[in-house]
């Protein structure tokens, strides 16, 4: 049976993993977000700055609702902060901040790495969307080029989640190599924010370890039931 089978610890573990890296960068956020920055100038005003000084200037920043909901916008051309985070002069609110303007950077210099993701977005679309219901149908039906179908969108989600990682980490080193060099950090509060980013980094690696287990599971169910 699809739904009672022993493999199902697989989807556990993959629910396992993914909590403990949300409640660790929970945790270091809540942490660290009391520590004020020396030169307390806020988050919004980083981002400001950081942005003149890679000679962009059509990008802006902007507020946004809820908890940790920061990110960039190329299509708007807008950095979206987070309540927390916008009028914030902490060290972990700069450094998310300036994570999201390292993806401004990586967009307006072409980071391969983003072009191929954007190149396929569409496919990781249609695979997040449609993959599970297809395997679904295809189980129900019998029809097992559908299953197949289904188990090929779903590794093009994890491929998505996978060119994903090298993004994520580009952004992170380039905010806190710009936070150093431009002084807007002292060494310490670099490392602090640091900590910050690398949980964040964390949840999209888990993220990826949960699908791929998800996709081992299929591949172990349907793969079995191929040499029946």
């Amino acid at each position: 049976m699809l739904f009672f089978d022993p493999t199902y610890f697989l989807v556990i573990l993959g629910i396992i993993i993914s909590l403990i890296a949300s409640l660790n960068v929970n945790r270091t956020y809540n942490k660290y977000r009391q520590i004020q920055s020396i030169r307390r100038v806020t988050a919004s005003e980083v981002s400001k700055q950081i942005l003149e000084r890679a000679g962009i200037h059509d990008v802006k920043v902007e507020m946004t609702a809820g908890t940790l909901t920061d990110h960039y916008n190329p299509r708007g051309k807008v950095v979206r902060l987070s309540e927390g985070v916008y009028d914030s002069t902490s060290v972990a609110a700069i450094g998310i901040a300036a994570h999201e303007c390292g993806h401004v950077i990586q967009h307006y210099r072409s980071y391969w790495p983003v072009k191929f993701r954007n190149l396929i977005v569409p496919i990781a679309n249609i695979g997040s969307m449609f993959s599970w219901p297809i395997i679904f149908f295809g189980v129900i039906f019998g029809i097992g080029n559908l299953v197949s179908i289904g188990i090929i969108l779903f590794f093009a989600v994890l491929i998505f989640q996978l060119v994903t990682l090298p993004v994520e980490f580009n952004a992170s080193n380039r905010a806190l190599r710009i936070l150093r060099e431009n002084g807007i950090l002292v060494a310490e509060e670099c490392n602090i924010a640091g900590k910050v980013l690398r949980a964040a980094a964390m949840t999209y690696v888990a993220g990826a370890i949960t699908t791929a287990l998800q996709l081992f599971r299929l591949l172990l169910l349907f793969g079995r039931r191929s040499d029946k």
